[in-house]
């Protein structure tokens, strides 16, 4: 009888194995779907804090200049000044801001 014992291996069953995977695939079914949507809110975020400082910076060029930038942002651009790196694109599509010509704020 003692021999028997010491011949057997340890380990786990196929049982155990499956609920174990299964916790798992519980788990990952929660968790994925989470960080997806709170990418895209923190995409949302960005655009929302570049478009801010971008307006700050057009206000500045417009008392410091004395006329607004143009629609492309071109003017505020090419002055190392206000973006040295250049104008941040949108994080959403990836698409380059631009002004209102009536409300003079950025799209």
């Amino acid at each position: 009888m003692k021999n028997l014992k010491r011949n057997q291996k340890g380990g786990f069953s196929l049982l155990e194995l499956l609920a174990v995977v299964t916790i798992l695939g519980i788990i990952a079914a929660i968790i994925v779907p989470r960080v997806t949507v709170s990418s895209d809110t923190a995409r949302q975020r960005v655009m929302e804090h570049q478009k801010a400082t971008i307006n700050s910076a057009v206000e500045r060029y417009y008392v410091n200049e004395g006329s607004w930038p143009a629609n492309d942002l071109s003017d505020i651009a090419a002055n190392i000044n206000y973006f040295p790196d250049g104008i941040p694109t949108n994080p959403v599509d990836s698409s380059s801001y631009t002004l209102n010509n009536t409300t003079k704020r950025v799209n």
